[in-house]
């Protein structure tokens, strides 16, 4: 499929995707006249990406995992290493850290909503 049908059924914009590629996260095949085109699992690829921006990991964690993740599941395929373990596990405590900091934020702030409130 061609850049524009990946966007439209992923809702990624074509820049997004660009990027992808140069960040080596997502491949494309070259027509003879030099038009991307993806593959049907490029479309489960870019949700996972975006998942995985969504949970905070930057690009080069994102290119590290990918290859030991398979796509239409977000599951763990063979190639999963014991350091990629480990810097996922890393990942999820820096992420476990940040929801208490922003537990503890909104509890402040509803602290601050009551007693405005009840004077």
């Amino acid at each position: 499929m061609r850049i524009g049908e990946l966007a439209r059924r992923t809702g990624v914009s074509e820049r997004s995707l660009r990027y992808y590629e140069t960040q080596g996260l997502l491949a494309a095949e070259r027509t003879a006249g030099g038009h991307r085109d993806y593959p049907e699992p490029a479309v489960d690829r870019v949700i996972r990406i975006q998942e995985l921006y969504a949970a905070g990991l930057h690009s080069e964690k994102i290119r590290q995992l990918l290859p030991c993740m398979r796509d239409q599941d977000g599951g763990p395929s063979a190639s999963a290493t014991p350091r990629l373990v480990e810097d996922l596990t890393a990942e999820r405590d820096r992420i476990d850290r940040m929801i208490a900091d922003l537990l503890r934020s909104r509890d402040t702030l509803d602290e601050v909503i009551r007693t405005a409130r009840d004077s």
